[in-house]
């Protein structure tokens, strides 16, 4: 393993079902398996590296989740060509799943940059980027 690279992140949910349902199939289509299941708990894995997603505990639940405070504010997987973008695309959209930026999509990031954004349940802003 090469020094640096990241090993898994961590995100805690609103709630674990529905995030489970959208984040396992978004993660299996990208290649990764699930990997380590808790009642409170789920992780898929790539490779040497896992995500991992966790019932936040009600206490926490108050504030929900926004990109644009102190934090996280979004996810972004490589594609393995501008046609797997596309195909994701139309996934997501039979899914109901809305595409951010739809006016501009793909080229939402630039003209250089080939890419689908969305969201998770909770809002987090997920980017599938293109070569």
């Amino acid at each position: 393993m090469s020094e640096g690279f990241i090993h898994h992140i961590e995100l805690y949910v609103s709630d674990l079902r529905r995030s489970i349902g959208f984040w396992g199939w978004f993660l299996e289509e990208m290649g990764y398996e699930p990997y380590q299941e808790w009642e409170s708990g789920k992780s898929w894995r790539l490779a040497d590296m896992y995500i991992v997603f966790v019932q936040a505990k009600e206490r926490y639940l108050d504030v929900p989740y926004h990109r644009g405070r102190v934090g996280l504010n979004h996810l972004a997987f490589h594609a393995s060509s501008r046609q797997q973008v596309d195909e994701m695309t139309m996934k997501l959209r039979e899914r109901g799943v809305p595409v951010l930026y739809a006016d501009k999509h793909p080229f939402a990031g630039g003209g250089d940059h080939y890419a689908v954004y969305f969201e998770d349940p909770d809002r987090m802003k997920v980017e599938l980027v293109g070569p």
